[in-house]
């Protein structure tokens, strides 16, 4: 049980001009953890002190990234197969106010739509077409044609606030919903765009073995269109791409954040934003562990 009277206290030592006195009150703070957030978002609108302010801050953010990496440590030792969950604690590193129920809740109403459809007599193409309808006709997701000079279009939240996403978030939103219905649709990693695969249920999901263990697969970013290994393998061709094993086979809904937070990463190094750039290479570190 926290001390509302304690924490008060502490916040109004933020201003101690004293280096030793804050950097104790700091560390006490951070240990309190989120349920402390609150009442120095309070302290910090009511003051006028820039110093305090700053402090202020930077405590928060400490504790938010804090409880962002304990989650993602939590959802890795889980064994990541909830793979929204995964995206929503990605997302929390940005938007630390992110209505998680509301995704799940717009997950459902998809999933439902999807499931009214679906029966298990429709063949793995039937089942994709009827996904593909709900999810890009019924409920009018569709691409971000100008992802590459936007953070916000990888990010699940915002894909939900505005129809639009780039081609990871737009197949994990995929992925998300098809896993859910126990289809085995997963990423697989293809540089500069990212899309699924429907796996043969014949096989383990995750075989070495490329030979036959993919149906056939699905780009999200262009309305779940269905193509085979040979349009694959045109792509790497056009790409000037290395002919990867990895570039025809599932990955796990790990190796699927591991992309999405290098994506991330990626762009705000391109645009010299350090902090996130050490911020997300630390959450990497998590998912590598």
């Amino acid at each position: 049980m926290i001390d509302e009277k304690e924490i008060k206290s502490l916040i109004n030592l933020l201003d101690d001009p004293d280096r030793n006195v804050f950097e104790a009150v700091r560390s006490k703070l951070n240990n309190l953890g989120t349920e402390v957030v609150h009442y120095l978002e309070e302290a910090w609108e009511n003051s006028l002190d820039e110093l305090f302010q700053s402090r202020i801050e930077n405590i928060t953010q400490d504790i938010q990234f804090n409880n962002i990496k304990l989650k993602l440590k939590q959802w890795v030792e889980s064994g990541s197969n909830d793979l929204l969950m995964g995206a929503i604690i990605i997302s929390q590193y940005q938007y630390p106010d992110i209505n998680k129920q509301e995704i799940e809740n717009g997950i459902e109403k998809i999933k439902k739509n999807i499931w009214l459809e679906i029966s298990t007599q429709l063949t793995a193409l039937e089942k994709t077409k009827i996904i593909n309808h709900i999810l890009f006709d019924v409920h009018g997701f569709s691409r971000n044609s100008s992802f590459h000079k936007s953070a916000q279009s990888h990010f699940i939240n915002h894909l939900f606030q505005t129809k639009k996403g780039s081609p990871i978030a737009l197949a994990i939103l995929y992925a998300s919903i098809a896993q859910s219905l126990d289809l085995p649709i997963y990423g697989v990693a293809l540089p500069k765009n990212f899309i699924l695969c429907y796996k043969d249920l014949s096989g383990s999901p995750f075989n070495e073995e490329i030979e036959n263990e993919v149906l056939f697969y699905i780009n999200p970013f262009n309305k779940g269109v269905v193509f085979g290994k040979k349009e694959v393998t045109q792509f790497i061709k056009q790409q000037k791409l290395e002919n990867k094993q990895a570039y025809f086979k599932a990955c796990s809904n790990k190796e699927t954040l591991v992309i999405l937070i290098k994506t991330l990463i990626e762009f705000y190094n391109y645009n010299s934003d350090h902090t996130k750039v050490n911020d997300y290479e630390t959450l990497l570190k998590i998912l590598y562990f």
